[in-house]
């Protein structure tokens, strides 16, 4: 059945180019346009929208110039086993870049809102002509967890409406959800107007478009201006951006553990409007992960009120004003030559994809992650650049006093659910909020198969290595972590400004698949604010570990358990103890030129010829 599945996808690639030979296609961020065939270096396509809208075969190549920068998200297409869909290079010069970010690196970007608090503009929506009627649209209601709701549809005063009646709210935002009309073909942006009024007043931030079925990607978003709802009708609006290619997406609204419990919610959606483009200050459509300054000379402190905006740098994204407040003694744009601020999108955005290649790439300047997305099969990413990455808002959840608080993320390299035959190799990776490397997934069908990370050179990232994988009945297998040198976890940017500081090479959270063949050998790990490894449950029978070198300075070197320490000077004890990591190392490195980013072993180090070959630990590059 799979096979008769790929070859109906084949064959539809096919038809919608005309082409069954494969091609390169070449991407020249200057000289380029997008109205171009784009098959020479002189006939090139300019942008990333371009290389997303055409429908590719496998076997293609996508090469971008090197020296070029290319602001946006791509949206790689599918190869076939033996025939991969390649991104890449060419030309000379550094790699091409795919940036995540905005710039607002000019004077007029920025308005003083009163002295040492500067602020990018207001944005105003305008709409112009209603695009789509949604009044009497059909809703339906999900509920999982501790959550208890119910939908009905009800008439006041000759007029139709939907309410919700929640007994508990659950504990997560998902944990209530409102499924609405399809929407596919609009423009981005596009403006929601909905109906709405509560029993008990709640606040709600933000509406979503979602495809109803796995993976479940967010294609659009747009926060709720004055967002607290309370006991009378009123009109409240979104503007909703594309965050995501893809079809079949549903509005959507997310109400668990916002609304009270006990609260009846009454809403109608009006319609859709188109807007009127902005053509002076653009807005600043999503949460902003990272505030980079001079290219990571400086950087801001994400703050989530304004009241907490109190020392230099400290900055706030209004999701209402779609902006971003900053503390500066004078315009930042004449203090620093660089301003940018990463989106919280996912720069390469993969789900659903297979068979694809990606080659001499620089990503960088994101707020969520670099690579991302569900169910890949057969993903090779080597001798790429990973850096600036993470940090924006996940979500909001409460402690059990019913504290609301913000989660921030971001990874360089994940792979979520189900992720097969994986290869990443020879990249390198720095300045990342959480993971340089993870897979991890959560689900009954979450399978994690034959993933290989192997000579990987990585900074200054909170985690260098995740792994986690539930319940019980999703499964882990040979998951091969090799040849990679991992320097000082938790020194990045976001350390100090995360509420949970925890810098660890190797990060294993409770993992409870059913687990084999998970090796981890022949790797550097130097340098932590916390521990070199983390591991929460005891899942050894499905854990081989060898032939490491390990140098946590004064740290621990192990968190057992969630509450047992080994510090450095019981690592023969954690070998005997623990049965793990024979002829493995605790011992300082000499690195050939570390200021330089030259993490390579001197040959009279320790560790020189400690890998199972015989030869040096750490990447060999």
């Amino acid at each position: 059945m799979r096979g008769g599945i790929i070859c109906a996808l084949l064959t539809v690639c096919l038809a919608a180019t005309g082409r069954t030979v494969p091609a390169v296609m070449y991407v020249d961020d200057t000289a380029g346009s997008d109205a171009a065939e784009g098959l020479t270096p002189d006939r090139a396509w300019k942008t990333l929208d371009r290389v997303n809208r055409e429908p590719l075969i496998p076997g293609d190549r996508v090469l971008f110039r090197r020296g070029g920068v290319w602001r946006g998200q791509l949206v790689p297409r599918s190869g076939t086993n033996g025939a991969a869909v390649t991104y890449g290079a060419y030309g000379t010069g550094a790699k091409p870049v795919l940036q995540g970010s905005v710039a607002r690196d000019r004077r007029e970007e920025w308005v003083c809102l009163h002295p040492g608090i500067w602020a990018t503009p207001v944005y105003e929506p305008e709409a112009l002509d209603q695009l789509a009627d949604l009044k009497d649209s059909r809703w339906s209601l999900h509920a999982e967890a501790s959550a208890r709701a119910h939908l009905s549809r009800r008439e006041e005063d000759g007029r139709g409406f939907n309410r919700v009646v929640c007994d508990a709210p659950g504990s997560a935002r998902n944990h209530i959800q409102l499924w609405g009309t399809e929407l596919d073909g609009f423009p981005s942006p596009v403006l929601l107007r909905l109906r709405v009024r509560s029993s008990i007043p709640f606040r709600l931030d933000e509406v979503e478009a979602l495809l109803n079925r796995p993976p479940y990607t967010r294609t659009r978003s747009g926060h709720v201006r004055s967002a607290l709802i309370g006991k009378e009708w009123r009109t409240v609006e979104a503007v909703l951006y594309e965050t995501a290619t893809g079809s079949g997406a549903h509005l959507h609204l997310s109400l668990g553990e916002k609304i009270p419990a006990g609260a009846v919610f009454d809403f109608e959606p009006l319609g859709l409007w188109r807007l009127r483009p902005e053509t002076r200050h653009a807005p600043i459509p999503c949460d902003v992960g990272i505030l980079l300054l001079d290219h990571g000379v400086e950087w801001g402190v994400k703050k989530w009120r304004p009241e907490d905006l109190v020392n230099r740098l400290d900055y706030w994204y209004d999701g209402e004003g779609q902006r971003v407040v900053l503390v500066c003694e004078t315009n930042p744009a004449v203090r620093y030559a660089s301003i940018e601020l990463a989106l919280t999108r996912t720069i390469v955005l993969q789900a659903n994809c297979r068979d694809v290649t990606y080659e001499g790439l620089a990503v960088r300047y994101g707020g969520a992650h670099g690579f991302g997305g569900s169910r890949t099969q057969r993903i090779t990413i080597r001798q790429c650049d990973l850096s600036w990455i993470g940090g924006g808002l996940q979500d909001w959840r409460k402690r059990k006093g019913g504290e609301r608080f913000p989660v921030r993320y971001g990874n360089a390299i994940e792979f979520w659910n189900g992720a097969e035959d994986h290869v990443v190799e020879s990249n390198r990776i720095w300045e990342i909020y959480d993971a340089a490397l993870t897979n991890q997934g959560h689900g009954d069908d979450s399978r994690q198969m034959r993933i290989r990370y192997r000579h990987n050179v990585i900074w200054n990232a909170e985690y260098s290595f995740e792994f986690w994988n539930r319940p019980e009945t999703a499964r882990s297998e040979h998951i091969l972590f090799e040849y990679n040198t991992c320097v000082d976890a938790g020194s990045g940017w976001a350390h100090k400004q995360r509420p949970d500081p925890n810098g660890a090479h190797l990060m294993f959270y409770l993992n409870s698949s059913a687990t084999t063949n998970v090796v981890i050998r022949n790797n550097l790990f130097v340098g932590t604010t916390e521990v070199c490894m983390r591991m929460e449950n005891d899942w050894r029978g499905g854990l081989s570990m060898r032939n490491n070198l390990y140098w946590p300075g004064d740290k621990p070197f192990l968190r057992w358990l969630g509450k047992t320490f080994f510090e450095a000077g019981g690592f023969t004890r954690y070998q005997r103890e623990l049965a793990l990591d024979s002829n493995s190392l605790l011992a300082e490195p000499k690195f050939m030129n570390p200021a330089a980013r030259d993490y390579r072993l001197c040959p009279d180090s320790p560790g020189a010829r400690l890998a199972t070959d015989g030869g040096p630990v750490g990447a060999r590059w």
